[in-house]
């Protein structure tokens, strides 16, 4: 296919309007459509999503958890800035629980679970996109770790990684425009995907270590 098919957020569609407005105001700090250092209006964001302030306040509060967004006395709040030096601790985390995630996925998914991640694979498997659609193709990278972490049965595990591939993330798209290519780094996931989808519990986790450091390898390249 030669246009990006953008796929759905790995994540239940009937939310509160609290959670869809944290969900999309993540996803927007994460792909730095909020750049970092940026000011964060409430009110803007709520007229913007289309939600009332308080589900949007209730968002940027869980979002200082996550390391999003900063809050200052009398100055406001802010999109943090991606902080280079917190790579090797975000992939020293990584390193251990991806493996773990992919492990577990590929013996606990069910049958429904394993031909999403199949019809992931495909589509994936089938993508042909131009340079200028790096910032896209991130989406998949987004959606496949999503999947694969709910995958995994463990609602504990699946949020610390969600937490830390976000951050992950955030990095990769500061400096895409110094990454040759990211296209490499997205279709890895086809065989990580099958791993998991047909219960090679060894391979996934070989596969999802090898993901990680060579993203890490990829970045330090370029700083």
């Amino acid at each position: 296919m030669n246009a990006l098919t953008v796929l759905p957020p790995a994540e239940d569609e009937a939310l509160s309007q609290a959670e869809s407005a944290y969900r999309q105001l993540r996803d927007k700090l994460i792909m730095l459509e909020i750049r970092p250092g940026e000011p964060i209006n409430d009110g803007q964001l709520a007229a913007e999503l289309g939600f009332g302030r308080t589900p949007v306040r209730e968002a940027i509060k869980r979002l200082e958890v996550d390391h999003l967004v900063v809050s200052y006395p009398r100055r406001g709040t802010f999109a943090t800035t991606v902080d280079f030096t917190e790579l090797a601790d975000v992939s020293e985390i990584r390193e251990l629980l991806e493996p773990l995630a992919a492990r577990r996925a590929a013996t606990r998914a069910n049958a429904a679970m394993r031909r999403e991640l199949l019809d992931v694979a495909r589509t994936i498997a089938e993508l042909d996109p131009s340079p200028a659609e790096s910032r896209e193709l991130m989406r998949y990278d987004l959606t496949v770790h999503r999947l694969i972490y709910r995958a995994a049965a463990n609602p504990h595990l699946e949020d610390t990684l969600i937490r830390y591939d976000n951050l992950a993330t955030r990095i990769w798209c500061l400096v895409l425009d110094k990454v040759p290519s990211v296209s490499g780094h997205i279709t890895e996931h086809v065989e990580l995907l099958k791993a998991v989808a047909e219960g090679d519990a060894d391979k996934a986790a070989e596969l999802a270590l090898h993901h990680v450091t060579s993203f890490e390898e990829t970045i330090r390249k370029v700083l």
